[in-house]
């Protein structure tokens, strides 16, 4: 503590969207338009007031044009090292929508993906959040 200022991780949300839109099931994923760059799960920065499902199906709207349903909460991840632009603590949902996802706002697209399509080049830990999604970890 310096000057009676604490420094504490940013709150996020991240939200893994489960559809079906044309035959094609699976989760959508946003492929980022900033750094750092990757496919992502859909999600962003919790604003001041407001709650963490508030976030979620804010930041689901903003990046995916999708209007989700939460189901559940599904874990927190705390890394550190999780976001290479500064220490955030996530909070991550589990969603159904219908419709086509479109990639907004800071997404340049947004797809639906199986298990078996899911891309290597994920963004932050999302790699990490979606294998305990499949595997059932939490």
């Amino acid at each position: 503590m310096k000057d009676g200022q604490y420094k504490n991780p940013v709150p996020t949300v991240d939200i893994i969207i489960e559809t079906e839109h044309d035959g094609k099931k699976g989760i959508v994923l946003i492929k980022r338009k900033n750094p750092p760059f990757g496919w992502a799960i859909p999600g962003g920065f919790v604003d001041y007031g407001e709650t963490l499902e508030n976030a979620a199906v804010r930041e689901a709207l903003e990046e995916t044009a999708l209007h989700v349903k939460l189901v559940r909460q599904f874990h927190a991840y705390s890394d550190p090292s999780r976001d290479p632009r500064l220490h955030t603590v996530t909070t991550v949902f589990i969603a159904k929508a219908e419709g086509s996802p479109r990639g907004m706002d800071d997404a340049a697209e947004a797809e639906i993906f199986s298990r078996e399509e899911v891309p290597r080049d994920m963004a932050f830990d999302h790699a990490v959040i979606l294998e305990d999604y499949f595997s059932g970890r939490y």
